[in-house]
C-alpha cells in the first residue's frame, strides 16, 4: 500500500457530490458522507475502505453510491472465524453432485445499489468465481463457483475488509415478511380499484339506468369492490377482530369499521337499485390508501432489520479431550463439569473453567467491560465469556456445565410484548365511541322522522365514510416512516416499530462504558509514531499485529493500514504471555521487556533490542461524547454509567463527561446492572450497551440501543443501533422524534376539526355518501401535506446534528 495514490485526490468528483448536500460549515466523510468532525473521514475505518476501493480500481463506487451510506464498522479489522463457511461450502458441493454448487448466505452492510455493484465486482475478482446474485431488499446473496478453485472463506474475508459481513442464510423466509405480503395486496387492490373507477366513470358522466350496459357496469363495480374487500380489507378486519378478542382497541378497528360500513351501504344500494348510494369506488380507493399507509409503516423498520445478519454463525465446536486420549468435537451446549477442552485464539470460553496452561492472556471485556486483557495463571479460574486474545490455543477444565454458564444466561433471548401507543389508544377509543355513538343516534332520529330505511342507512353510512381515520391509518404511519428514513442518513437504524411511543417516556439514559461511551479499542495517542516508521519496520509491525485479537494490536493495525503498509514479514510470531510478541529479531511488547529502554508503561516496537517506536494508548471517550452527553442532559434526561470496569476508571470518565459521581457505578456484574435498573426504575430508562454483560439490563430497560452490530449478542435485542465513532445519533433520535410528535399533534388537531365539520354536515343530511367519498381523498391529501411540511424538521435535524 502507498499513500501517494490517495494523496493525489482519488474520488474528488464523488467527494464534491457528497459535500454539496450539506452546509459548507459541516464537513462530511469522503467515504460514507456522514458529518465528520475529524477531517476528510469520520473514522479510520472509512479512510481504510476508501483507500482499498481506489487501490482495487473500483472508484466508480463513489459515482453511483447514495450520498450517505453506512460508516465503516470496527469489525472490518477484527479476526473472524469462517470455519463454518468452509464447512457450508463443502456441504453444498457434496449436495450438488455433478452440478454446479450453489450457496445462499446473508450479508450485512448493503445500503444502496452501489454496494451491490461493489460486492459483485469483488466476487468476480475471486479465482473460480461463477455467478452471484445480491438481493439488497432481503439482505441475501446467492453464489456459484468452480470446485477446487474458489474459497468462500477467502471471499468472506475480502468482503469483511470492505465493511460487509457474511453469515448463514438463517431460517427466515423473505417472502413471508409483512411488507412483501402488503406489497402483494397493494398490487391486487390497485388493479381492482382501477377497474372499479373505470366502470364508475360512466355514471359520473350521466349514464342513464336505461343504458343497455348500465346493469353490467354496476355488477362489475360490485365484483371488483368485493375483490378489494377480500384482498385488502380482510387484512384490517382480521387484525381488528384479533384485537377485540384480546380486549384491546387497535388502530385497525376504526379502519375496519369504515371499510365494512362503506361496503355494506354500497351493497344495499346495489341490491335496491339506488345508484346514489353505490360507491364501491370509495371502498376500493380507501382500502388501497390504508394499505399504502401500513406498508410505509412496516417497510422502513424491516429494511433496517434486514441490514443485520438474521442468524449469526453457530459457535465453533469445542475440542474435548477424553480420559482415554480420544478427541471429540462437541457443541458448547454439550459441555459438562470436568470436561477438558481447548479454546483457540480469538474464541470465547463457553463455561467457567480452570486454566491448565502455565499462563494465558484473556479479555473480560464482554463480561465486565474491562478493556485491558488479564494474564491468568495455571489452576486459576477463568469466567465464562472470557476471550482468548493470545496467539496460542489454551487448555481448560470445565467447572460447570453449559446450563449453569453465565454466558448461556446472557445470550438467552427474552420475549417482550409490543408496547402500545397510549396516546393513540386513547384517541382511538374516543374516536370510536364518538363516531359510533353519533352514527347510531343519527340513525334513530332519521328513522323516526322519515321511516325510510335506505335513506337512514345512507345517513349512517355517510357518517362512517366521511369520518374515515386517514390521519390514523395513513399519515401517522407515514410520519413514522419518514422519521426512520431520516435517521438512517445519520447512521441510526430503528429496528422496532413500537420504539417511538416508548421513546417519549424515557427520562434516564443508562450507558455502559467500554465500547459505548468509549471505543472498543484503546486510542493510539501518538499515531505519528506509525507514520515515521520506515518500510521494514512497518512490515514487521504488520506481521506482529495482524490477525491478533489483542485490543492494542487492533488499534495499531488500524493506524497502520490507514497510513499504508507493505506486505507483512514472513513467519509466525511467538508470544510471551503478558509481555509481547517476537518475530525475526523484531519485538512488540511492554516497555523494558525486550528493549534497552525504560519501563514507562508504553508499548515498544524494537529490533534487536533497539527501540524503533514507543506507542502510547488510552481509553478515551468517543470523539463527541462530552458535547452530546451535555446536550442530552439539557433536554432534561438524566445520564448514568453502569460498568464492569474498575471504579476509578469509571469515575474519571464521568468527570470528563460532566456526569455526577453518584451517577457512575463501576465493578458491576451483569446481574448487578440488571438489579440497579429494577431498583431505580426500568420503565423510563434507555439502556445503551455493546457486550454480553449488558444483556440482562437490556431485558429490563424500556428502550435499548447498541453501537455494535458484529458480535451477534445485543443487536437482535436492540430497538435501534447506531454506527460511527460518535454518539450524536442518540440526540438525533430524540430530536427527530420531537418533529414526529409535533407533526402528529397537528394531524390530531386537523382530524378533530375535519370530523366535527364533516360529521356535522352528514348528520344534518347535507352530505350524500357520494360527496363523502369525494371528500375523503381530499382529507387524505391534506393529511399527507401536513406530514410533508411537518417532517421537514426531521431532515433539518439530521443535516445539522
Amino acid at each position: 500500500m502507498s499513500l501517494s495514490r490517495t494523496e493525489r485526490g482519488y474520488g474528488s468528483r464523488s467527494s464534491h457530490r457528497t459535500r454539496k448536500s450539506h452546509p459548507a460549515a459541516t464537513p462530511v466523510c469522503k467515504h460514507c458522507g456522514a458529518p465528520s468532525a475529524a477531517g476528510e473521514f469520520c473514522c479510520a475505518g472509512c479512510a481504510y475502505v476508501y483507500r482499498l476501493i481506489h487501490e482495487q480500481g473500483l472508484d466508480s463506487y463513489y459515482r453511483i453510491k447514495d450520498e450517505v451510506t453506512n460508516p465503516a464498522d470496527p469489525s472490518l479489522l477484527q479476526p473472524r472465524d469462517y470455519g463454518w463457511l468452509a464447512t457450508a461450502q463443502a456441504e453444498a458441493e457434496k449436495a450438488a453432485g455433478e452440478r454446479t454448487p450453489l450457496l445462499t448466505l446473508s450479508i450485512q452492510g448493503i445500503s444502496c445499489a452501489a454496494c451491490v455493484w461493489l460486492v459483485e465486482k469483488l466476487f468476480n475478482k475471486e479465482p473460480g468465481a461463477g455467478r452471484i446474485e445480491v438481493n439488497a431488499q432481503t439482505g441475501q446473496l446467492r453464489l456459484s463457483w468452480v470446485r477446487g478453485v474458489f474459497e468462500a472463506a477467502h471471499f468472506a474475508r475480502t468482503l469483511q475488509s470492505f465493511n460487509y459481513l457474511i453469515g448463514p442464510a438463517g431460517a427466515a423466509v423473505p417472502e413471508a415478511s409483512e411488507s412483501r405480503a402488503l406489497a402483494k395486496r397493494i398490487g391486487l387492490c390497485t388493479a381492482f380499484a382501477m377497474n372499479v373507477m373505470l366502470f364508475a366513470l360512466p355514471t359520473y358522466f350521466g349514464m342513464e339506468r336505461t343504458f343497455a350496459y348500465a346493469p353490467l357496469f354496476a355488477t362489475l363495480q360490485l365484483v371488483f369492490g368485493t375483490l378489494s374487500l377480500l384482498a385488502g380489507g380482510g387484512y384490517f378486519l382480521k387484525r381488528a377482530l384479533r384485537a377485540l378478542r384480546e380486549r384491546a382497541l387497535h388502530i385497525d378497528l376504526p379502519i375496519g369499521l369504515g371499510i365494512l360500513g362503506a361496503y355494506t351501504g354500497s351493497f344495499y344500494g346495489w341490491m335496491s337499485g339506488r345508484e346514489e348510494f353505490v360507491y364501491f369506488d370509495f371502498v376500493s380507493g380507501f382500502i388501497l390508501l390504508m394499505l399504502v399507509g401500513r406498508w410505509a409503516q412496516v417497510v422502513a423498520v424491516e429494511r433496517n432489520q434486514r441490514r443485520l445478519l438474521r442468524a449469526q454463525p453457530t459457535p465453533p465446536l469445542v475440542r474435548v479431550l477424553a480420559a482415554d486420549g480420544t478427541v471429540r468435537d462437541l457443541a458448547p451446549e454439550s459441555l459438562a463439569s470436568g470436561d477438558v477442552f481447548e479454546v483457540p485464539m480469538g474464541q470465547t470460553v463457553p463455561v467457567e473453567a480452570r486454566l491448565e496452561n502455565d499462563e494465558a492472556a484473556l479479555s473480560l471485556a464482554w463480561i465486565n467491560g474491562e478493556a485491558e486483557p488479564r494474564v491468568f495463571h495455571q489452576r486459576q479460574r477463568v469466567p465464562a465469556g472470557a476471550q482468548n486474545v493470545g496467539r496460542k490455543e489454551i487448555r481448560l477444565v470445565a467447572t460447570q456445565g453449559w446450563d449453569r454458564s453465565l454466558l448461556a444466561e446472557l445470550l438467552r433471548p427474552v420475549e417482550r410484548s409490543d408496547y402500545r401507543h397510549r396516546l393513540l389508544e386513547r384517541v382511538i377509543q374516543f374516536y370510536l365511541i364518538a363516531i359510533i355513538g353519533v352514527a347510531l343516534l343519527a340513525g334513530v332520529v332519521w328513522a323516526s322522522r322519515t321511516g325510510d330505511a335506505l335513506e337512514t342507512g345512507a345517513i349512517v353510512t355517510a357518517i362512517l365514510v366521511v369520518s374515515c381515520p386517514c390521519a390514523l391509518g395513513l399519515a401517522f404511519p407515514l410520519a413514522d416512516e419518514i422519521a426512520t428514513v431520516a435517521l438512517r442518513r445519520r447512521g441510526v437504524f430503528v429496528r422496532a416499530g413500537d420504539l417511538w411511543p416508548r421513546l417519549q417516556r424515557v427520562k434516564k439514559l443508562v450507558f455502559d462504558k467500554t465500547g459505548t461511551l468509549t471505543l472498543e479499542t484503546p486510542a493510539l495517542l501518538n499515531p505519528e509514531q506509525v507514520s515515521n516508521l520506515d518500510v521494514r519496520a512497518r512490515a514487521a509491525l504488520r506481521a506482529l499485529v495482524q490477525d491478533n485479537p489483542h485490543p492494542m494490536s487492533r488499534a495499531l493495525l488500524e493506524a497502520l493500514l490507514v497510513r499504508g503498509a507493505p506486505e507483512p514479514l514472513d513467519g509466525e510470531p511467538t508470544e510471551v504471555v503478558g509481555q509481547g510478541l517476537g518475530l525475526a529479531g523484531w519485538t512488540l511488547g511492554r516497555a523494558g521487556w525486550a528493549d534497552n529502554g525504560l519501563a514507562d508503561g508504553s508499548t515498544v516496537l524494537a529490533e534487536g533490542g533497539r527501540v524503533c517506536a514507543r506507542f502510547r494508548f488510552a481509553d478515551h471517550a468517543r470523539t463527541d461524547a462530552c458535547v452530546e452527553v451535555r446536550a442530552l442532559q439539557s433536554r432534561g434526561l438524566i445520564a448514568f454509567i453502569l460498568s464492569g470496569d474498575r471504579r476509578e476508571k469509571v469515575e474519571t470518565l464521568a468527570r470528563e463527561l460532566a456526569i455526577p459521581s453518584d451517577h457512575a457505578y463501576g465493578e458491576l456484574t451483569p446481574h448487578a446492572k440488571a438489579a440497579w435498573l429494577d431498583e431505580n426504575g426500568a420503565d423510563d430508562a434507555l439502556m445503551l450497551g455493546d457486550g454480553a454483560n449488558d444483556s440482562l439490563a437490556f431485558d429490563r430497560a424500556l428502550c435499548r440501543g447498541t453501537p455494535v452490530v458484529h458480535r451477534g449478542m445485543l443487536e437482535q435485542k436492540a430497538d435501534f443501533y447506531y454506527l460511527g465513532r460518535g454518539i450524536a445519533g442518540i440526540r438525533a433520535l430524540f430530536e427527530v422524534n420531537d418533529a414526529r410528535r409535533q407533526t402528529q399533534l397537528v394531524l390530531l388537531v386537523f382530524m378533530i376539526a375535519y370530523n366535527l365539520t364533516a360529521v356535522g354536515l352528514a348528520v344534518s343530511g347535507l352530505m350524500s355518501p357520494l360527496f363523502a367519498a369525494v371528500l375523503m381523498p381530499l382529507s387524505s391529501l391534506a393529511t399527507l401535506a401536513i406530514v410533508g411540511i411537518g417532517m421537514r424538521a426531521a431532515w433539518k435535524t439530521v443535516a445539522s446534528t
